[in-house]
């Protein structure tokens, strides 16, 4: 276990939010030890394409390992594949609807129900507003298991000034979460200039 390297599996999705897996994989390619394994779903070379002008061969040259979304016998398909966990980024409804319900009916929703079987890490970055109660029943669904629903919300305590500043926020989060080191964002320090409390009425 000590001698293999660091595997995190990326799922990129159709949603909104592609930028978010893109930003993973950049951030992730080059540590020492890291090993990325990538599976991008037939929607999600659309929505790439659309949101960031990037093709399907640029976001899989990105990542270390890429495997085919119905390639249920790769190698993440199974628990006895050794991993640190796994980032659905983003994550449509529907991939959070298998995952929920153990459909495994692609490599995605099964790669994340082994990491969820194996007690491992998983983030779903889901992705649609406003939320419905099937969706609301799936993220608790997820969440009881053991899975982290992880909605790619924006925060402005930090006063980003560009988009780019705002997705890097998220990601660090995220890699919070793996306990991965980066440089992407600011921590908080505690508020500085705050005006004085009321005292107590």
């Amino acid at each position: 276990m000590s001698d293999r390297p660091r595997r995190i599996v990326i799922a990129i999705t159709g949603a909104t939010g592609a930028v978010y897996g893109v930003r993973l994989l950049q951030h992730l390619q080059h540590l020492p030890g890291m090993e990325t394994h990538l599976v991008l779903s037939d929607a999600a070379v659309l929505t790439l394409h659309q949101e960031t002008g990037l093709q399907r061969r640029e976001v899989e040259a990105l990542a270390h390992v890429v495997h085919k979304v119905r390639d249920v016998g790769a190698a993440i398909a199974s628990g006895s594949f050794q991993s640190d966990g796994m980032v659905i980024a983003p994550c449509s409804m529907k991939t959070l609807a298998s995952v929920a319900h153990g459909l495994s009916d692609n490599l995605i929703a099964r790669a994340a129900d082994v990491v969820l079987k194996e007690r491992r890490r998983l983030v779903l970055m889901v992705r649609e507003t406003p939320f419905n109660l099937a969706h609301l029943r799936n993220m608790t669904a997820v969440t009881e298991m053991g899975g982290i629903i992880f909605p790619p919300l924006p925060s402005f305590y930090h006063n980003p000034t560009t988009i780019a500043e705002m997705v890097d926020h998220t990601v660090a989060r995220v890699l919070d979460l793996f306990g991965i080191e980066h440089a992407l964002a600011p921590r908080w320090a505690g508020m500085k200039g705050a005006p004085a409390a009321a005292p107590d009425a």
